[in-house]
């Protein structure tokens, strides 16, 4: 439906009237998106409402009274509340959305008012709707509409720019009606009491976690959204990749109403955490936020709902969660900020960052650049140990995925600078697990193993640890066990551009099991994550060699070839030293079925 045309009910005589902010959302070009994808269309909107728009409306006090399937009439309390709201709602559809082509992606016109209306059993009626209405259909596709009483009311409070659109005739308004576009990129702007002096940024990330709010309206149950802030706190400075700021100075804002760059700039970060807690019935739900406080926007944001039998479990659990989103969010920014910058001009943190992004394209020759950026971080500091580490994984992955560089050469350097890491920082648990990784391609197990144990004792929530475990144990002949291992890797970076192995090792899992199907649907998964990397296609090859599937098999056994016949050359035509002869004899065997005639 389009909000302009749409016919807002008189209603029969009042039940009950009252004052109330009204805020009316319409989906732009909805038939149009229907008619190029309906299902696709659909589901993306339905997690929109699930993961954005519900959680925004529940957060901030609004009631939703009438749904269309693509629009939404939601009443508040507040007028802080519902602009509050829609600006959240805007911000994060943009983020999710954000990877789409413009024609494609889903967007919303905003409307709010503020009036009398009449509560008519669960519908809503009068003047301050139809105004409501009729707004959103003024303001441009992602932009927010509003009325000189919603923009006189939040102006000074709210510290909000706004663009004057004049005295407006609106379709069956009676009388003009002044009309504001709300500058969402002005939206947040430095505070007009205390100045105080910013400090200078730390020259890795920096992040601030926020008091989470307290919404269960009992006073007895702070010490949950405080404990869970607080731990959020804790496991990201786990990380050696992050600065964050202590709990004594985050918590100094609870209780008010923030301002995300006034925050950010008296604590002297780029990245703010925010988040609410409510709990009732035996339930929690809890929801985060990561904002970019150099623009306002929401980088990442989630909501969770758990049974609170455990409370503490379900800390634990949300806890993790919430820091093992974060951090790949915070990474992929940093590293699109630095791709931004002249090479020449780069620090050591932003060429790290440089090359982490050509690594995660997993193509050989970008991983070749990789290792340059690495370089370079090196030359600008030498004692940055994840820069050594990374450089390792790199000449690991040149060797093992794309087979264009000597193994006996590229364990050697490999475990040269994975020592220096560890050397740099003991503590490191990724470059431990590098180390493992260099270790293991060279068929040294037992050595492999204690560093791998030694990676996740000291951070049993890195990925890269819990991956090297997977492949220890899938090499140990401990199929099973290796996916459980490669699937807690996954779940803790979810979105790891570098993956690609992982998700290999998981379809060779189930191809030793002689699990041919899931085989082929795992290797699939892969390569539609990862075209350009050849291991997955040699596991789809001989999966569908085997199934007698042979047509398809040639095909996926030509395309591996084609991606990396090195590659091909130094994991078939010979058993590599850490490939268990008989895992290798089957992978001929099915690749033989397929059509190979090595």
């Amino acid at each position: 439906m389009s909000g302009t045309d749409t016919p807002v009910s008189v209603g029969r005589p009042a039940d009950r009237r009252k004052l109330v902010a009204v805020v009316y959302a319409d989906m732009v070009g909805y038939s149009r998106l229907i008619g190029l994808d309906d299902l696709g269309t659909l589901e993306r909107l339905r997690t929109l409402r699930n993961e954005v728009i519900d959680p925004a409306i529940e957060e901030h006090g609004g009631s939703i009274v009438q749904t269309g399937g693509d629009s939404l009439l939601v009443a508040f309390d507040s007028i802080d509340g519902a602009v509050r709201c829609a600006m959240k709602v805007q911000q994060q559809i943009s983020v999710h959305e954000g990877g789409l082509q413009p024609d494609r992606a889903i967007r919303f016109r905003i409307g709010i008012n503020i009036g009398d209306a009449i509560a008519d059993g669960t519908d809503l009626h009068g003047d301050g709707v139809n105004v409501a209405v009729r707004l959103q259909a003024e303001c441009p596709p992602g932009g927010i509409c509003v009325s000189r009483s919603v923009r006189d009311h939040v102006h000074d409070r709210l510290d909000l720019a706004f663009e004057e659109l004049g005295a407006l005739r609106l379709k069956n308004i009676g009388r003009p009606v002044e009309a504001f576009i709300l500058k969402l990129e002005a939206a947040v702007s430095a505070p007009r009491s205390i100045e105080r002096e910013a400090l200078l940024l730390p020259d890795k990330p920096s992040i601030a976690v926020l008091a989470f709010t307290n919404m269960s309206g009992d006073p007895d149950q702070e010490y949950f959204s405080d404990g869970l802030a607080e731990d959020i706190i804790t496991e990201l400075s786990r990380s050696r990749s992050l600065f964050v700021i202590a709990r004594n100075s985050s918590f100094t804002y609870k209780g008010h109403a923030v301002d995300v760059k006034q925050v950010a700039r008296e604590l002297g970060v780029r990245y703010v955490v925010e988040g609410s807690v409510r709990r009732s019935s035996g339930r929690v739900r809890v929801t985060a936020q990561l904002i970019d406080a150099e623009t306002g926007n929401h980088i990442w944001a989630e909501r969770y709902d758990r049974h609170i039998e455990e409370v503490f479990a379900v800390q634990d659990e949300i806890t993790t969660a919430v820091a093992n989103a974060i951090i790949p969010a915070i990474s992929g920014l940093e590293q699109r900020r630095a791709l931004r910058k002249r090479p020449e001009n780069l620090g050591a943190w932003e060429a790290y960052q440089c090359g982490l992004w050509y690594m995660g394209k997993c193509t050989a020759a970008d991983n070749a650049r990789a290792r340059d950026f690495f370089d370079r971080a090196i030359a600008l500091d030498d004692a940055f140990s994840s820069a050594h580490a990374s450089f390792a994984q790199s000449v690991m992955m040149q060797a093992v995925a794309y087979g264009n560089l000597s193994l006996g050469d590229a364990t050697k350097l490999a475990i040269d600078r994975a020592q220096a890491a560890v050397e740099i920082d003991p503590n490191d648990a990724d470059a431990q697990a590098i180390m493992a990784f260099a270790l293991w391609t060279s068929g040294n197990f037992g050595e492999a193993w204690k560093r791998a144990e030694l990676a996740l004792a000291n951070n049993a929530n890195s990925p890269w640890a819990n991956g090297i475990k997977a492949a220890l144990l899938l090499h140990g002949g401990h199929p099973s066990e290796a996916r459980d291992a490669a699937f807690a890797a996954l779940r803790l970076s979810p979105r790891d551009p570098r993956d690609a192995n992982l998700r290999g090792h998981i379809a060779l899992s189930h191809y030793v099991e002689h699990d041919y199907a899931s085989t082929v649907d795992a290797a699939r998964h892969a390569i539609a994550r990862h075209p350009e990397h050849p291991l997955a296609y040699r596991f789809l090859a001989a999966a569908l060699g085997q199934l007698g599937r042979v047509n398809e098999a040639a095909a996926a056994l030509r395309r591996g070839i084609e991606v990396s016949p090195e590659s091909f050359d130094v994991h078939v035509r010979s058993c590599p030293p850490w490939f268990r002869p008989e895992y290798h004899e089957h992978l001929v065997d099915g690749l033989r079925k397929a059509g190979w005639e090595g």
